[in-house]
Order: C-alpha cells, then sequence, then structure tokens
C-alpha cells in the first residue's frame, strides 16, 4: 500500500460522507421519537395524528439516501465476499472494479433520473394530499444530494483501490479461503 497520503478530494468527500451518516443517524433517532409521540398521542390522549406518519415515512426514506455514502465508506453494506476470498489480489482488483463500476453506473442513472423529478416538485410547489400538505421537494431533495454523495464515495473508494492506497474489498492479500 502507498505511504502517500490521499489527496484533500478524497478527505473531503470521506468527511462529507461522514458528516451525512451522522445526518442520517439523527433523522432515525428523530423518527423513534415522533412515532412514540404518536403513539402517546393515539393511545393515551385518544387523538388522531396528522403529519407523524407522513414525517417518519418521508425521514426514514431520506436517511436511507443521505446515509448511503457513510454505509459505504464503512462497508457497512451486506457484502458476499466468498469469490474475492477464493481469488488472488490482482483479480480482486478487477473484481472490486467491475462491481464498482456498475454500481457507480447504477447510482449516476438513478441520480440522473431523479433531478428532473425533485426539480419538478420544486418549480410545482407540490404538497402531499394530507391534512399536512408537506412541501415534497424537501424529502425527495435527499434523493439527488444523497446519490451524488454516493457516487463521489465510489469515485473516491476506487481511486484509491487504483492507486493502491487500499485493498479491493478491505481484504489484505493474505487473506484468503
Amino acid at each position: 500500500m502507498s505511504s502517500k497520503p490521499a489527496p484533500a478530494w478524497i478527505a473531503a468527500v470521506h468527511a462529507a460522507s461522514r458528516f451525512f451518516g451522522v445526518i442520517a443517524a439523527g433523522m432515525i433517532l428523530v423518527s423513534i421519537v415522533v412515532v412514540c409521540q404518536m403513539v402517546f398521542v393515539r393511545a393515551v390522549l385518544n387523538q388522531s395524528s396528522i403529519w407523524q406518519t407522513e414525517f417518519v415515512m418521508y425521514l426514514l426514506v431520506a436517511a436511507t439516501f443521505i446515509g448511503s455514502p457513510y454505509i459505504l465508506l464503512t462497508r457497512g453494506h451486506v457484502a458476499v465476499d466468498v469469490v474475492p476470498l477464493m481469488v488472488r489480489p490482482r483479480a480482486r482488483r478487477g473484481l472490486h472494479m467491475v462491481g464498482s463500476l456498475i454500481a457507480l453506473t447504477f447510482c449516476g442513472l438513478f441520480l440522473y433520473a431523479s433531478v428532473p423529478w425533485w426539480w419538478e416538485t420544486w418549480v410545482s410547489d407540490q404538497t402531499t394530499s394530507s391534512m399536512w400538505r408537506a412541501r415534497l421537494w424537501i424529502p425527495y431533495l435527499s434523493v439527488p444530494v444523497g446519490l451524488t454523495m454516493l457516487c463521489l464515495q465510489y469515485l473516491a473508494e476506487m481511486w484509491l483501490v487504483v492507486t493502491d492506497r487500499e485493498h479491493p474489498f478491505g481484504l489484505s492479500p493474505d487473506d484468503r479461503l
């Protein structure tokens, strides 16, 4: 592995991914509090909830998109590494690059489709059909923002592997089945 430090753009992407991970965790915590409040309002006060279900639904979806770059950064996603463990380190690099390029392509296409979708809600000031009438551009913004960061995180990860600053899949050359 190279002892040279990673360039500033890699450090910035990693810092932003960590920041978004904290934001996503906060969103999940807020969702838990709101669900508890909703249960209290319905069960104890015998009142109806107006905004809570919709709020939690949008917040959890936003947390998923906003938190995805952090999950990639920390390798927190579910991974099956049987094949990488069976092949030589050079083949691992090829597998990693092919898999990362496929994932980056998918995320890039999804990002490309999500920007006009978000933009339409922004310019037309669309709201939910519920009594709460939440402006849709706010939760929808998490999709292009999260996908942009996820694409940048994939690029950073690929660059680190290509420049021998990290091992593919986080596996050292000695890791074998």
